[in-house]
């Protein structure tokens, strides 16, 4: 029996997905330029975004809690914010499916 057998994964859980995406969907709401909006364009610019901000895991209620205080850390907020905005100006220069 393997160790991912045994152990229940279900729970565990990056909260930085969750910043992101919200992040995410807020600039490209407000992006003045017209941007490619398919899965594959939104897909790399959420997986470049999270591939450059620290990881948040968790895998219980409380540490969820630290998480979301983990925004009010504006250090941390504006990580986010320059990843997300650098991952839509990237792929909105080079998208991977044109």
């Amino acid at each position: 029996m393997g160790l991912f057998d045994s152990c229940d994964l279900e729970n565990l859980k990056n909260e930085s997905e969750f910043h992101v995406f919200n992040e995410l969907e807020a600039r490209i709401a407000e992006f003045k330029e017209p941007i490619c909006l398919c899965d594959e364009c939104i897909i790399d610019m959420a997986a470049m975004a999270l591939n450059n901000v620290k990881p948040l895991y968790r895998h219980s209620i409380l540490g969820g809690l630290y998480a979301k205080d983990a925004m009010r850390d504006e250090k941390y907020a504006q990580s986010i914010r320059e990843a997300v905005w650098e991952a839509i100006t990237k792929i909105k220069k080079n998208p991977s499916h044109a």
